[in-house]
C-alpha cells in the first residue's frame, strides 16, 4: 500500500502559484512604473516628446474619422460626388433646403437631451489652458465633436476646425491628466492635440505648429518646440494614410513691387474691418434668436431653414465651404457672384452659430476672404491696372481675413506658405496678416474666441495662463489668527489688552458683530493720543477684501486704499470677519508665483 509521502504531487496547485506570483510581480512592476513615470517625463525631455508623438497620432486618427463621417454625410444627404457639397454644380433643391432643417431638428432635440442632464458651456482649448491648467472634460468635449459633426454634416455653415481641436485637446489633456504631469507640462500637450488637429487637417505641420504657439500656448519656448513639431508630423503621417488630401498650388514665383505692396497693405486693413463686421454679425445672431420667442429647441432649425433657403441660391453656403474655396479659386467669377458669395456665405455663418450649430468660422473666413480678395483684385485691375493675378490677391485676401477672425498672423503665413510653396506671397501674406492682426487689435480687441468670452462675462484675451492667478484667491491667502474688540471698549481697556509688543493690530466689529475697522496697535500706546474709545482709532473702515477675490483684485485695492493691511469678510452686507491679509505677505505670494511661471515657461 503506498502512503501519503509517496504519492505523487499534482502540479496544478504549484502552476496556480507561480502564476499569482507572477501577476503580483507584473501589478508590482506597473504600479511602480506609474509612481516613477511622473518624474520621467519632469526629468527627461525625450518622455515628453514621445506622449506628444502618441498624442499626435490620435489627433490624426480623430481628424481622418470626422473627416471620413462629413463626406459621407454629405454623400447620403446632398447626393454629391466624393461628399464634396459647397462646390457642387447643381444640389436637389429639396435636398438643398431640407437637409439643414432637419440637422437643426436634430441638434434641438440633442440640446433637450443634454440640458435634461446638466450639460453647461463647454470649455475650449483656449479656456482650459487660460483659467483651468489645461484640464477639459472628455465626454463634454466629445458631445462638442457630435455636435460638430451633426451641424456641418446637415449642411449647416459651420466649419469642423472647432471639433478638430477640440478634441486632440481633450485627447491630450486626458492623456497628460493619466500621467499626472505638471500644469505646464499639460498646457503644453494641449497645444500638442490641437497642433496634430489642425495640421491633419491642412495637411500643413508648421501651420499646425504656429497655431498651437499663437492660440493655445500663447508662448514660444525652446523646450516647447519639439514636442508640438513631433505632434503635428505624427498627425500628418497618420492623417496621409486614411485621407487623400486635397491639393491646392498657385503658381505665383515673381516679387511683388511697391505698387503691390500698397494693395497688400489695403487688403490687410480692409479685411480686418470685414472680420470685425463678421464676428459682430454672429453675436447680433445670437441675440436675435436670444430675444426671440423661439423655444430654444426649434431655433437651431429655424437658421437651418435660413441656410437652407439661401442654399437655393448656391449650394456654396452649405457646410465648411472647403471645396467652395477650390472651386473658387479656379472660377473666373464677376464683381456681383462674388460680392453674392460674400454676402451670403457671412449671413449663413452668423445664423448657423447663433441659431444654435455647433461649428467654428475658421473655413468661412479662409473663403470669404479669398472671395473678397478676388473682388479687390477686379476693381483694382480695372481702376489701376494691376498686374499681380487676381489668384494671389486672393490668397492675401483669405489669409488677412482668417487672421482677422482667428488671431493668429503667423499661422496664417505658415498656411500660405506650406500651400502654395511660394515665398515673395508669403512675405506678402505676412505683411496683410499683421496690418489686419494689429488693426483688428487697436479697433475691436478680441478674436472671435475670445470675443466670445467677453460676451459670456469673460476677461481672457488669450490662452495665457492667468489661471493661477484665479486660484491665489484671498481665501487661501488670508489669516485667520486675528482678535476682534468691540468698538465700544475705551482705550484704557484696550491697552492693557494689548501691551505693546503682543500684536501688531486688532479688527473692530460693532453690536452686531459687523466690521468696523482696524486699530493699530501702536497707535493706541501712542502719547499724545487723545481718543476715548478705540472707534476713534480706527483705520480702512469701508475698503475690505472678500474671500473670493484673486491676487491682482487684491493688489489693486491695496494700490486704491493706501492701506497695509485689509479685513477679509464674508460679504458688504452682513460683513462677517474672516480674516486678515497684509499687502506685504499678498505680494510675496504673487511675486513667487510670477518666480514660479516663469522657470516652468523658461525651463531654468
Amino acid at each position: 500500500m503506498t502512503s501519503l509521502s509517496d504519492a505523487p504531487i499534482s502540479p496544478v496547485p504549484a502552476r496556480r502559484g507561480r502564476l499569482a506570483q507572477s501577476r503580483r510581480d507584473a501589478r508590482a512592476v506597473w504600479l511602480r512604473f506609474r509612481r516613477n513615470l511622473p518624474r520621467l517625463l519632469r526629468s527627461d525631455d525625450l518622455a515628453i516628446v514621445l506622449v506628444a508623438g502618441v498624442i499626435g497620432i490620435m489627433s490624426g486618427l480623430l481628424v481622418s474619422a470626422m473627416v471620413g463621417i462629413s463626406k459621407l454625410l454629405h454623400a447620403a444627404f446632398f447626393a454629391t460626388a466624393k461628399g464634396e457639397v459647397s462646390g457642387a454644380v447643381f444640389v436637389e433643391p429639396l435636398r438643398a433646403f431640407g437637409m439643414p432643417v432637419l440637422g437643426g431638428l436634430l441638434m434641438g432635440a440633442l440640446g433637450i437631451v443634454l440640458a435634461r442632464r446638466g450639460r453647461g458651456t463647454v470649455v475650449d482649448p483656449v479656456e482650459a489652458n487660460a483659467l483651468h491648467g489645461g484640464r477639459l472634460s472628455f465626454r463634454d468635449s466629445l458631445v462638442l465633436v457630435v455636435q460638430t459633426i451633426i451641424s456641418n454634416g446637415f449642411g449647416a455653415s459651420v466649419g469642423m476646425e472647432a471639433g478638430y481641436t477640440q478634441g486632440g485637446a481633450a485627447l491630450a489633456s486626458g492623456l497628460g491628466r493619466l500621467l499626472k504631469v505638471r500644469r505646464v507640462d499639460l498646457r503644453m500637450l494641449v497645444g500638442c492635440g490641437t497642433a496634430g488637429a489642425i495640421a491633419a487637417a491642412f495637411d500643413a505641420p508648421l501651420t499646425g505648429a504656429f497655431y498651437a504657439f499663437e492660440l493655445i500656448i500663447a508662448s514660444y519656448a525652446i523646450a516647447t518646440l519639439a514636442p508640438v513639431v513631433v505632434a503635428s508630423i505624427c498627425a500628418i503621417g497618420v492623417a496621409r494614410l486614411l485621407v487623400t488630401p486635397i491639393p491646392f498650388h498657385v503658381g505665383f514665383s515673381q516679387p511683388l513691387t511697391g505698387t503691390d505692396y500698397v494693395l497688400v497693405i489695403l487688403m490687410g486693413g480692409l479685411c480686418a474691418g470685414l472680420g470685425i463686421v463678421l464676428m459682430r454679425g454672429v453675436a447680433l445672431a445670437e441675440s436675435l434668436f436670444r430675444r426671440s420667442r423661439i423655444p430654444l429647441a426649434l431655433r437651431p432649425a429655424v437658421g437651418g431653414l435660413i441656410v437652407g433657403s439661401l442654399a437655393l441660391i448656391t449650394p456654396a453656403v452649405l457646410s465648411s465651404g472647403h471645396s467652395a474655396l477650390h472651386v473658387g479659386f479656379a472660377a473666373d467669377y464677376s464683381a456681383m457672384v462674388l460680392l453674392t458669395l460674400i454676402v451670403l456665405k457671412a449671413v449663413a455663418s452668423a445664423v448657423s452659430i447663433g441659431s444654435g450649430f455647433r461649428g467654428g468660422l475658421f473655413f468661412a473666413s479662409l473663403f470669404i476672404g479669398a472671395m473678397f480678395g478676388k473682388l479687390v483684385a477686379l476693381v483694382w485691375i480695372s481702376g489701376l491696372g494691376l498686374q499681380t493675378p487676381s489668384l494671389v490677391i486672393a490668397v492675401i485676401g483669405m489669409s488677412a481675413m482668417a487672421t482677422a477672425v482667428l488671431g493668429g498672423p503667423l499661422t496664417m503665413s505658415f498656411l500660405a506658405l506650406e500651400t502654395t510653396g511660394s515665398l515673395p506671397l508669403t512675405i506678402a501674406v505676412l505683411a496683410a496678416s499683421v496690418v489686419s492682426s494689429m488693426t483688428v487689435r487697436r479697433t475691436f480687441g478680441y478674436s472671435f474666441a475670445t470675443w466670445r468670452f467677453h460676451l459670456r462675462g469673460e476677461t481672457i484675451r488669450s490662452a495665457a495662463d492667468i489661471g493661477w492667478m484665479r486660484e491665489l484667491s484671498v481665501g487661501r491667502m488670508m489669516r485667520r489668527d486675528i482678535r476682534t474688540v468691540p468698538a465700544w471698549n475705551t482705550l484704557a481697556q484696550f491697552r492693557r489688552d494689548f501691551p505693546l509688543g503682543a500684536n501688531q493690530r486688532a479688527v473692530l466689529v460693532d453690536d452686531l458683530g459687523r466690521y468696523a475697522g482696524i486699530v493699530l496697535v501702536a497707535d493706541a500706546h501712542a502719547e499724545d493720543t487723545t481718543a476715548e474709545t478705540v472707534a476713534d482709532l480706527a483705520r480702512n473702515r469701508k475698503d475690505v477684501l472678500l474671500p473670493s477675490m484673486n491676487i491682482r483684485e487684491a493688489a489693486s485695492l491695496f494700490a486704491t486704499s493706501q492701506a497695509e493691511e485689509l479685513v477679509v469678510v464674508d460679504d458688504r452686507e452682513r460683513l462677517c470677519v474672516l480674516g486678515l491679509l497684509t499687502e506685504q505677505f499678498a505680494l510675496r505670494r504673487y511675486n513667487a508665483e510670477l518666480d514660479r511661471q516663469s522657470r516652468d515657461l523658461t525651463g531654468v
